[in-house]
């Protein structure tokens, strides 16, 4: 796999055109992406987590759920930074369905 000093000297040769398709495309690929949350195959089921931590975003959702507010969410989970709340919620609500199957799964075990 090539470095990204590779990457960015081949960029260098690219045609304005060809960087705008590039950088079109980076785009496409970022647009659903949340800096903050990360899913990795072994860690919590693959679920997507706050880096840095081991809390899936469906546990802070079904806690909000309960009506438990975010300052005692984050006396709850001393690692997590107010940030990271903004962070979840916003990934809440562009996977709510993909969040709320991961709650019930997890109330069914």
């Amino acid at each position: 796999m090539p470095k990204i000093d590779d990457i960015e000297n081949e960029l260098e040769l690219l045609s304005r055109s060809e960087k705008a398709r590039l950088l079109q495309r980076i785009v496409r690929d970022l647009g659903d992406s949340f800096p903050g949350i990360e899913s990795t195959p072994g860690v919590c089921g693959g679920e997507p987590c706050i880096v840095r931590t081991r809390i899936p975003v469906w546990i802070l959702e079904q806690m909000r759920r309960h009506g438990v507010c975010e300052a005692d969410i984050l006396r709850s989970y001393p690692t997590l930074r107010a940030e990271d709340l903004a962070t979840a919620w916003a990934f809440v609500r562009a996977h709510r369905s993909e969040i709320e199957q991961q709650i019930r799964e997890n109330e069914e075990a």
